[in-house]
């Protein structure tokens, strides 16, 4: 393919637009696909209830412009006390529960190796 010199700025100019494009896609399908994940490490990992698992059960993610964010959309209130323990009202504390940090570390940690294999191909 023969490029004329009056027109390569504009085909290197194009030729990284493309490369945006293609990149933006990566990360995005990766982004997704690692949220899918870590919603079901914290469905799977979450402490349940001896009456049942309704917290565990309302993890969701969602895409909040470009971002994925996972939250748990019923129970949000608890996602602290429970991660980070909390006081009783006849005093003493109830202790922490962490089941969120690990799953944490593991969303980002996968996302960066799933970045470098993407964007090395």
């Amino acid at each position: 393919m023969a490029i004329d010199v009056d027109n390569l700025a504009s085909e290197i100019n194009r030729q990284l637009a493309l490369y945006a494009h293609q990149t933006e896609e990566k990360v995005n399908d990766i982004a997704g696909k690692v949220a899918n994940e870590g919603v079901e490490l914290l469905k799977a990992n979450s402490p349940k209830s001896p009456g049942g698992g309704d917290y565990a059960e309302s993890w969701a993610r969602k895409k909040v412009g470009k971002k994925f964010v996972v939250h748990n959309k019923e129970h949000y209130r608890l996602t602290h006390l429970l991660e980070k323990g909390h006081a009783k009202i006849n005093g003493g504390r109830v202790g922490a529960r962490v089941h969120i940090k690990p799953v944490e570390d593991r969303m980002i940690q996968e996302f960066e190796d799933e970045l470098v294999k993407g964007l090395s191909k």
